[in-house]
C-alpha cells in the first residue's frame, strides 16, 4: 500500500515535470520563430539627429537606454563608415569630437539600400535601438541598432 502511495506520487510529479517541459519548449519555440514586421512600415516612436542623440546618451547613459531602448527611430546623420559584408551591411555615424558612434545593423531585405550609401552621404535611418553602451577597449560610447532600412 506504501509503495501504491509513492508511485502515484512520482507519476504527478513526472506528469507536473513533462507539462513544464512542453511549456517551456514552446515558449522556446515562440522566441526563436518570432518574426518582426518591417521597419519601413513601422511607425518611428522618435526622430532625432544623430550629433543631439549621441550627446544625450553621453550625459545619461541609463536615461537614454530607459527612454529610447527598443524603441523604434529615425536618426537623421552623415555617414561616416560603411562595413559591409555578405550578408550583412552597417552603417556608422560619428561624433567627429568624441569618437562616439551609432552603428545600423540592416535588414536582409534593405541591403541594397545600405550597399548603395557612401561616406560623406547625408541619410536618415529608421531601425530599432538596442541600446547605448561604453566600450572599454576603444574608450567610447557606441549606440546600436538593429532591423534598419533607409527611412525614404
Amino acid at each position: 500500500m506504501l509503495t501504491t502511495k509513492i508511485n502515484k506520487r512520482y507519476k504527478k510529479w513526472i506528469l507536473a515535470f513533462f507539462v513544464l517541459l512542453l511549456a517551456g519548449a514552446a515558449v522556446v519555440w515562440y522566441i526563436f520563430t518570432e518574426k518582426h514586421e518591417d521597419t519601413v512600415m513601422v511607425k518611428a516612436d522618435y526622430t532625432v539627429n544623430a550629433p543631439a542623440f549621441i550627446k544625450e546618451f553621453q550625459q545619461n547613459m541609463t536615461a537614454a537606454n530607459k527612454k529610447y531602448s527598443e524603441k523604434i527611430i529615425i536618426v537623421n546623420g552623415t555617414v561616416s563608415e560603411i562595413e559591409t559584408f555578405d550578408t550583412t551591411a552597417n552603417i556608422k555615424m560619428t561624433d567627429t569630437i568624441s569618437n562616439a558612434y551609432i552603428i545600423f545593423a540592416f535588414q536582409q531585405q534593405h541591403m541594397g539600400d545600405a550597399k548603395q550609401m557612401q561616406v560623406g552621404d547625408a541619410v536618415s535611418i529608421k531601425g530599432s535601438c538596442s541600446n547605448g553602451s561604453f566600450s572599454n577597449i576603444l574608450e567610447t560610447e557606441y549606440i546600436t541598432f538593429k532591423r534598419c532600412a533607409v527611412n525614404k
